[in-house]
């Protein structure tokens, strides 16, 4: 489909092209995403003229924002039909759409088997797999052979992404194997399922965290992992394409969240303006605090300021470069606790490797900030010995560099895990808020060492 073709005609209300790619394999994404470039009003207006079937195929793959103004302008039997159609994965995030009221009003519209299991699912955290669940799986048995586990799957399951492996569970419905479809179909049809079963699966527990899902599918390569209870029985499977948007979903939260603002519930664009400035201004009026006391310190060395006003030259250096190793630090291990590299257990570890790291990258610094200042002087470009002997200058600033990238690199790296120690998104130890604090224990370091140094 051309889909700015596709929106010019439903903008003049024609919607016939639209209707006639409706076979298309990849329809309702092209679909959902083009609805998605609509007014609102246009988009539930084109959604609500398509026909019940197709209706029912695309709404899974809307925004949840034009979700809800859908579900407002049916009729409620017409709610029903299609939440009772949706893949348990879906209704479920749907529902997690809505506030306790709605929750209430759209479980009566459920049938009565669809309502017990979202009602169930329900009950586990956000943030655990249950939520991810999709109760349409496929199992067969293990003394069965490959033909009749074919006529099996023919007759009683559809194709969704979930059928494209299936689980081998005994009389009990506890999981024994996993099988891709391919094996069925590159064997004899009278091999018995147990004959091709190779005794390794993989598998999630219904209480795990949605992180611990994301890991699996990227450690074993799957494109659907079976979740089972306490009791090995299989509650349902998760696929890859839920976990890819779960991952999407919480990579943004954390990369907004570390560049210093609340997380968004929607898209940018379709975040109102009132509310991206709710969002954005809380960490701003902290940052802002924060900032403040740096001008507090300034003022608690005006002295010495005043002594050698050539000190105040270097301030934005010397903050700067403590707030950028702070920053680089921090994303380095909020990324590697995220991948699992590290845990909280590793603390010593990154410790001692930081402080290592910030001598060097400080010393670095310091010989660059050295050197910068004798070619000034010697050069004639500024004159360094008004004051105070031009060495002792520049062996200030050195000196302060190497303790502010050191303090710096130990504060960006250590504050992601305490944060994680105290059961705290590491992620909300943003850059700025790093850099911040950074600032004004920098100035300290600084003034301090320009005390000691120059004998102020």
């Amino acid at each position: 489909m051309l889909v700015q073709d596709l929106r010019e005609k439903i903008l003049e209300g024609d919607l016939s092209e639209l209707l006639h790619h409706s076979k298309d394999e990849d329809y309702p994404a092209e679909v959902a995403k083009l609805l998605g470039t609509l007014p609102h009003d246009y988009a539930i207006n084109t959604y609500l003229a398509m026909p019940e079937g197709t209706q029912i195929k695309i709404f899974s793959f809307i925004d949840h924002v034009l979700q809800r103004g859908i579900i407002e302008d049916l009729p409620r039997p017409k709610v029903s039909n299609i939440l009772n159609h949706l893949e348990s994965n879906d209704r479920i995030a749907f529902f997690d759409t809505l506030d306790g009221i709605e929750v209430t009003e759209y479980l009566n519209l459920l049938n009565d088997k669809n309502r017990l299991a979202t009602y169930d699912l329900l009950g586990y955290p956000e943030q655990s797999v249950a939520r991810l669940i999709n109760t349409s799986f496929t199992t067969v048995r293990k003394e069965w052979t490959i033909g009749q586990a074919i006529e099996h799957l023919r007759r009683f399951y559809t194709d969704t992404p979930a059928a494209n492996v299936i689980f081998v569970v005994d009389s009990n419905g506890k999981l024994v194997d996993e099988i891709p479809i391919r094996r069925l179909v590159l064997n004899e049809h009278s091999k018995t399922i147990e004959d091709i079963m190779d005794g390794f699966y993989v598998k999630l527990d219904i209480q795990d965290g949605i992180d611990e899902a994301i890991q699996k599918f990227k450690e074993y390569d799957r494109v659907a992992i079976p979740v089972t209870n306490s009791n090995n029985v299989v509650m349902g499977v998760v696929t890859i394409d839920d976990v890819i948007d779960e991952a999407e979903e919480k990579d943004t939260k954390d990369m907004q969240q570390f560049g210093g603002l609340e997380s968004l519930d929607l898209p940018y664009v379709k975040t109102g303006f009132f509310t991206m400035i709710q969002k954005r201004a809380g960490w701003l009026i902290v940052l802002f605090i924060g900032e403040l006391l740096t001008a507090t310190a300034m003022a608690h060395f005006e002295l010495e300021i005043a002594k050698a006003a050539v000190l105040g030259m270097f301030v934005p250096l010397i903050i700067s470069s403590g707030g950028n190793s702070g920053s680089q630090a921090a994303t380095l291990i909020i990324r590697a606790m995220a991948l699992k590299e590290l845990s909280v257990k590793d603390w010593w570890y990154v410790m001692r490797r930081e402080i290592f790291s910030g001598l060097t990258l400080g010393i670095i610094l310091g010989i660059i900030g050295f050197i910068r200042i004798a070619i000034w002087q010697q050069l004639g470009w500024y004159n360094y010995n008004q004051t105070y002997n031009w060495v002792s200058v520049a062996l200030t600033v050195s000196v302060s560099l190497i303790g502010i990238v050191l303090w710096g690199t130990l504060s960006g790296s250590m504050i992601p895990i305490v944060l994680k120690r105290l059961k705290l998104d590491p992620a909300t130890s943003s850059a700025p808020f790093v850099a911040t604090l950074v600032d004004v224990t920098g100035l300290i370091i600084y003034f301090t060492a320009a005390a000691v140094i120059l004998h102020l």
